[in-house]
C-alpha cells in the first residue's frame, strides 16, 4: 500500500528523525513565541510524529496534518484516539488542493519534485509574514531567513522561510527568473534584513 502511494503521490511517508525534530522546534521557538494563536499545517504529515510534537510545543495553535496515503493517515488517527490532543487533527486530503490562506506556519518534508509545485502554491496563497519550515529539501526560488545543519548522519539541512509582503502577490516564476539574487525585505517580527544567496553545493 505504501509503495503504491509513493508511486502515485511522488513522496514516501518518511518521518522526521527525533534529532531533526529538536532542531526544527528550536528554530521555531524565536519566531512563534510572539504569535499567540494561529494555524500550523504539516503538509504530508505521514505517521503524525512531527504534528504531535508541534501540538505539544504550541498548545494555543491549531495543528492540522494533511496526508494522502491511507495507511499512515489511519495510524495517525488511531494514535490520536489513544492519546488525544485537543489542538491536533489529521485530514486524509491532498494539501495541494487545500486552502492555506490563513496559515501561520507550514511544515513539510517532501521530495524535490513536489517542492517545486508547493513553492508556487505557498507563494500565491500564504499571507505575508507566514512561515515555512522545510526538512532537508529547499523551496526553489525562496531565500531562507534561517537554516541549520542537523546532527544526523546525513547532516540534513532545515530551512526556515518567511513570506515577505512585496513577494506575496508575485508568482514563483518571477522569483526564479531572477535567480539567487540578493533580496532585502521587512519581516513583521524582525528589523530590516538582507537575505544572501544560499550556496546549496556545500
Amino acid at each position: 500500500m505504501i509503495v503504491c502511494a509513493t508511486v502515485a503521490f511522488g513522496s514516501p511517508p518518511l518521518p522526521s528523525s527525533p534529532r531533526l525534530q529538536r532542531v526544527m522546534m528550536h528554530m521555531l521557538k524565536g519566531h512563534l513565541t510572539g504569535i499567540a494563536r494561529g494555524t500550523i499545517v504539516d503538509l504530508g504529515s505521514g505517521w503524525g510524529g512531527l504534528a504531535r510534537q508541534l501540538a505539544k510545543r504550541f498548545p494555543r495553535h491549531q495543528i492540522v496534518g494533511y496526508e494522502r496515503s491511507t495507511l499512515p493517515w489511519l495510524v495517525s488517527r488511531i494514535w490520536l484516539l489513544m492519546v488525544p490532543q485537543a489542538n491536533l487533527q489529521f485530514r486524509h486530503a491532498d494539501f495541494m488542493k487545500s486552502d492555506v490562506s490563513d496559515v501561520t506556519l507550514a511544515v513539510c518534508y517532501l521530495m524535490p519534485g513536489i517542492m517545486v509545485k508547493l513553492a508556487d502554491k505557498l507563494l500565491r496563497e500564504l499571507p505575508p509574514g507566514a512561515l515555512v519550515l522545510s526538512n532537508t529539501f529547499a523551496l526553489p526560488g525562496w531565500q531562507p531567513i534561517d537554516q541549520r545543519v542537523g546532527p544526523d548522519l546525513f547532516a540534513s539541512r532545515v530551512y526556515l522561510y518567511a513570506v515577505p509582503a512585496q513577494l506575496a502577490e508575485r508568482s514563483i516564476a518571477e522569483v526564479r527568473s531572477h535567480g539567487p539574487t540578493r533580496q532585502t525585505f521587512q519581516h513583521p517580527e524582525r528589523d530590516l534584513f538582507v537575505c544572501e544567496p544560499v550556496d546549496d553545493s556545500r
